[in-house]
């Protein structure tokens, strides 16, 4: 059995490499490291670093799994391979790895709810696969949604991308996402650090995907001669690299599917600051003394996090009875994502 890996955004560069440091890139990355002999669905059939770039039509169904990342059209997926290979239905399998928030139409809901009732979906979190599932039984009829097949876990992260931490002169608080989007509500988020400034000194770095560095809101927010705003990292050594001088986060996202940039972050050392919504409170221990309810909250916690950095990590530790880092990285370790999909395509597709 093959695997073949959908997502219709995903570029190839010039050197045969996954292009870009998205979440959605880094994630075609990690199922062709899961699956070694895996090929990627694009526009033409090429040679790359390390796997096949294949068209869609080119898809031998009796003997390939698709893993589609594009869940809307995984009805299109099927008819295009079912017609191009003379009749013989393929095998999709749906990874819901986004929010479900981000579905604003009906139509694009009634799509996702009849794709996840007609193919077995695994999903990046427990949260994820909930909401997947209310889905299903809305939006399809009993027969469909009772034949439902749903797993998931968390995709966690490597262990062995930590690096020591680096403790920077003044401290430095991240903006965790690459985009400026209205649900990570960026304006929440410098009205917060604004008001930590005006108390304590602090460096704010950003580091925004391309089509959201150029923003009028990206010029505006630079202008601050203490907030950094670049480029994505380069690498995945020097985005962890980044990590370990973080001081601490702040999180002002409305939904989030998992939330993969905080969990790093605080495997990495960081002080995560986090709305208290049930997105959040999946990520942390209970009792997590930094999640906020109010921005006024969230400047304080923000200002005791760079001002008292050591207190809070010794907090944070005892309320685990150990390293909070640690406990972190043991419930957020990508070893049970990487077990459980390949375990769930074997009991889905029998091979």
């Amino acid at each position: 059995m093959r695997i073949a890996i959908k997502r219709g955004a995903t570029l190839v560069d010039d050197e045969g490499h996954i292009a870009g440091h998205d979440s959605g890139a880094t994630l075609v990355r990690r199922l062709l490291r899961i699956f070694p002999e895996a090929s990627l669905i694009g526009p033409g059939a090429r040679r790359c670093d390390g796997f096949d770039q294949v068209p869609l039509e080119f898809i031998d169904p009796e003997q390939t799994v698709i893993i589609n990342m594009d869940v809307l059209d995984s009805l299109g997926v099927w008819n295009t391979v079912f017609h191009s290979s003379g009749g013989v239905p393929p095998r999709i399998m749906n990874f819901v790895w986004w929010s479900t928030a981000s579905l604003s139409e009906d139509v694009q809901t009634a799509s996702f709810a009849l794709s996840c009732a007609l193919f077995p979906t695994f999903a990046n979190s427990e949260r994820t696969a909930t909401e997947t599932r209310e889905l299903v039984a809305r939006w399809t009829v009993p027969k469909l949604a009772e034949q439902a097949r749903l797993a998931w876990v968390n995709l966690g992260f490597r262990l062995d991308h930590v690096q020591p931490r680096q403790e920077p002169e003044i401290p430095v608080v991240l903006y965790p996402a690459i985009y400026l989007s209205e649900r990570k509500q960026p304006q929440v988020f410098m009205d917060v650090v604004d008001q930590v400034r005006r108390r304590t000194p602090i460096e704010v770095e950003m580091r925004l995907h391309e089509s959201h560095l150029v923003s009028e809101l990206a010029m505006s927010i630079s202008r601050r001669n203490w907030v950094w705003v670049g480029p994505l990292t380069a690498s995945r050594t020097s985005y962890w690299a980044a990590l370990a001088h973080t001081t601490a986060f702040l999180a002002t996202a409305t939904e989030e599917s998992y939330g993969l940039s905080y969990v790093e972050a605080m495997g990495a050392g960081a002080i995560g600051i986090l709305p208290d919504r049930q997105w959040a409170r999946a990520l942390v221990p209970e009792r997590y003394p930094f999640l906020y309810s109010t921005p006024s909250q969230a400047a304080d916690m923000l200002e005791r996090a760079v001002t008292e950095t050591e207190d809070c990590r010794e907090e944070l530790d005892g309320l685990v009875g150990g390293s909070f880092r640690r406990w972190i990285q043991d419930h957020h370790s990508d070893d049970a994502f990487d077990r459980e999909i390949v375990e769930r395509v074997r009991d889905w597709f029998g091979e």
